[in-house]
């Protein structure tokens, strides 16, 4: 086996080992992923198995590094020759006192995600756990203990054993001969000795196997009953011919009695051909026959009425029981309707009091708006808009995301004007790009029939510096022709105000504070006098 070696370290054939000489590392194909050249023995390029380590830092199988040194006088590191032949110092000779068990790689071994590879095992677990399946895989394939020469899968030795294997034999407990397991049943069945009917104590001839033992008694029961009837006649004279005075219930009728007690199939006839078997001669007794036949017929009738007076009580337990039950099934079909019933009442209930809920949550929904409006609505024309998140919504209005922003409304007197302010943050029209644009918008108000129109008061804008230095203040009175500023016949007019409040490079400068903490405030003043 020496030339299918693929390795050799001092190149004399027979360096290599063979198969079934050492356990050589595990294959690289039961690995789920590929393992790395760290796990791979330098000799058998299989997965290492209890790895050594060498002087050198390369890693062997415990069993390869003791072939190897075993078989190869001064070997040295194939690794080392492959790597540099020309640098090969001390550290590359082999031997097993000069290397050291590598418990690290050994750790991360038997932690590798393995399969079995044996064709129909689906096993599939960790490297430590891989030889404990080794020897457990049912299909694997194995030899035969007894030497016959066959390979079977573990799980069939067993049939192999009993039906096919030529070395697997068995002593006959009758004959003391040695038969192959397969044979056993029919040896035993042939070899068995014909025994003898029950009734051959009182003249029944039959011999034959147990089945056939048991088929004859079965089916021969009148004849057995007429040789137990001839055997008493023959006790009787016997007894009679010596002097003894038999007592009066051992005559013929009172056999016969006794007779009729044995358990005797229904429909017995006497006069099939098995019967016959029982008699050694031809001779026949019909009047003991007629005698027996009357006495089974009354035996028969009677255990028949028994038996029928039995399924008559069973019928009727039953009949009351299927009565009983047919009251139940009706009564729980009954409740089962009025528990439908109550089901439908109540998913009624359950629908009307969601529409009911659904109801109340939108009459709070306005309260809760109009709570919040009241709180920040203004009735003096006066009114203070804080703005939060500006650099966000900045962006957003750069982007085009949400271009505009709206105030809540507010108005210049208790039931006067309903107007709010819009701010384009990114700017609007001619300021858009390069400035913060601030519009003033009349609103459909509750009390606008009884309000002068167009409207035309005052308007004063203002942006707030939270270190009150340098506001800044712009105002505007109403032109009274445009649509702007006439009765609103929609939500709200076309707003109107100033395209170019200010410039967003003084927005965000930091000489200013009219950005703190990322919020601004505006103020619109409406002169109401």
């Amino acid at each position: 086996m020496a030339e299918n070696s693929p390795r050799s370290l001092q190149d004399p054939p027979g360096s290599a080992p063979d198969e079934n000489e050492f356990p050589f590392g595990y294959p690289t194909s039961i690995c789920e992923d590929v393992p790395g050249q760290k796990f791979l023995c330098s000799n058998c390029n299989n997965i290492l198995k209890k790895a050594l380590q060498t002087l050198c830092g390369h890693r062997y199988c415990s069993a390869c590094l003791t072939w190897i040194v075993r078989n190869n006088k001064n070997a040295i590191c194939q690794k080392c020759k492959e790597e540099d032949p020309n640098t090969l110092g001390e550290e590359s000779l082999l031997a097993e006192e000069r290397a050291f068990g590598d418990a690290a790689i050994n750790k991360e071994i038997s932690e590798l995600r393995v399969h079995c590879v044996t064709l129909g095992c689906s096993w599939s677990g960790v490297m430590k756990d891989f030889e404990e399946h080794q020897s457990l895989c049912e299909y694997a394939l194995i030899p035969c203990h007894t030497g016959c020469g066959h390979v079977v899968m573990r799980r069939k030795l067993a049939d192999h054993l009993e039906n096919g294997c030529a070395n697997n034999v068995t002593v006959c407990q009758q004959c003391q001969c040695s038969l192959a397991s397969s044979e056993c049943q029919s040896h035993s069945t042939s070899s068995s000795s014909k025994d003898g009917c029950c009734f051959s104590e009182v003249g029944c001839a039959f011999r034959g196997s147990k089945e056939k033992i048991q088929e004859h008694e079965n089916s021969a029961v009148g004849a057995h009953m007429l040789l137990l009837l001839q055997h008493m006649r023959q006790l009787q004279g016997t007894l009679c011919s010596k002097g003894f005075s038999p007592r009066p219930e051992l005559n013929l009728k009172s056999a016969g009695k006794s007779i009729c007690h044995l358990q005797i199939p229904a429909g017995l006839q006497f006069s099939g051909d098995p019967e016959m078997d029982c008699f050694p001669g031809s001779s026949s007794v019909p009047e003991d026959e007629s005698v027996l036949q009357q006495l089974v017929r009354e035996k028969v009738i009677s255990e028949l009425e028994n038996k029928l007076h039995v399924f008559e009580n069973i019928v009727a337990v039953l009949n009351k029981e299927v009565e009983s039950s047919n009251l139940e099934i009706l009564a729980f079909r009954r409740q089962s309707e009025l528990d439908q019933n109550i089901i439908r009442g109540l998913e009624l209930k359950i629908a009307e009091l969601h529409r009911c809920l659904t109801q109340k949550d939108a009459g709070l929904s306005s309260l809760h708006k109009s709570l919040l409006f009241s709180e920040q609505a203004s009735y003096d024309g006066i009114f203070l808009w804080k703005i939060t998140e500006v650099a966000r919504k900045l962006q957003d209005s750069v982007t085009g995301r949400t271009v505009s922003l709206y105030s809540p409304a507010f108005y210049t007197a208790k039931y006067g004007y309903k107007v709010c302010l819009r701010v384009y943050l990114n700017g609007d029209g001619t300021g858009k790009g390069t400035h913060m644009s601030l519009f003033f918008v009349v609103m459909k108000g509750d009390y606008d029939a009884l309000l002068p129109w167009p409207f035309r008061h005052k308007v004063t804008f203002m942006l707030l510096d939270q270190n009150n230095r340098e506001h800044i203040i712009d105002a505007f009175r109403p032109d009274l022709t445009s649509a702007s500023f006439q009765r609103p016949v929609n939500d709200m007019n076309v707003a109107s105000g100033c395209p170019m409040f200010l410039p967003l490079a003084k927005l965000q400068s930091p000489k200013h504070a009219y950005v703190r903490e990322d919020t601004l405030f505006l103020k619109c003043i409406i002169e109401t006098n």
